[in-house]
């Protein structure tokens, strides 16, 4: 006797009975889970969205490779209002010429990089070495490689081959071969009077303000009233704001 309905028919209405059921235990299981979660809130300026623990990062500028980060820590705030990274347990910058030469070393204890701003605040045991062997340490120095220069009203020394350099308010290009320190103070430099600022250019020449006549083959006089940005003071663990330092800047220039 010929069947009216085919076996295969009956099979496939149960198959498709069988994947709704399925579908509607899972949407009510799920819903079930989601009433039972617990709203989680957090606070990005405090939390990071990314920890990366020792380790070295290659960073390119215009695609050519002109740094290499080293770090034991490293924590990005991708999500604050002013983004961020974070480097709590110091950073070791190496820094490079088109021809991937090192062009200078830079380290620190504590570092923040704004992201948007690319400003970095280096606090603590800052040192600097550029191509030529100068070395400049510090408690806190400023990197804008946004206009490719570093500078501090910090107490900062600077050791220059034979001679020492030190004071209050310096300021310097990205390479630390063009420098100024704003307020010299017990430095050490061979037949050069105490000046109002000395400032080293890139050739290694010391320029001061002295007798108004060189003392040296190496030294010229100079005298500048100029003077880097005036921050406020700076907890250690606080972040410096880079737009209110350019506002202040921009009062300055009006005055």
């Amino acid at each position: 006797m010929k069947r009216k309905y085919p076996i295969k028919k009956y099979q496939w209405h149960l198959s498709g009975l069988v994947v709704m059921v399925a579908v509607v235990l899972l949407l009510a299981s799920c819903k079930e889970k989601d009433e039972n979660l617990v709203p989680f809130s957090y606070d990005p300026e405090m939390v990071p969205s990314l920890v990366t623990n020792e380790g070295s990062t290659l960073v390119s500028d215009s695609g050519i490779t002109r740094y290499k980060l080293v770090y034991d820590a490293w924590m990005v705030f991708d999500k604050a209002q002013k983004p961020y990274w974070f480097f709590p347990e110091g950073l070791y910058v190496e820094q490079f010429t088109p021809d991937f030469d090192i062009e200078s070393v830079v380290e620190a204890d504590t570092v923040w990089y704004y992201v948007d701003q690319k400003l970095a605040r280096l606090k603590k045991n800052v040192h600097v070495e550029n191509l030529r062997g100068d070395v400049f340490d510090s408690d806190e120095l400023y990197w804008d490689r946004e206009n490719a220069r570093f500078y501090t009203d910090a107490y900062i020394e600077v050791q220059q081959g034979d001679a020492k350099l030190s004071g209050y308010g310096f300021e310097s290009n990205q390479r630390m071969t063009d420098f100024r320190i704003f307020r010299p103070h017990d430095g050490r430099l061979p037949l050069v009077e105490q000046s109002d600022s000395v400032r080293v250019d890139s050739d290694g020449a010391v320029g001061t303000e002295a007798s108004g006549l060189p003392l040296t083959d190496s030294v010229n006089t100079e005298r500048s009233h100029s003077a880097v940005p005036v921050e406020g003071k700076v907890d250690p663990e606080s972040k410096v704001d880079p737009e209110s330092r350019v506002e202040r800047e921009s009062k300055g220039d009006e005055g």
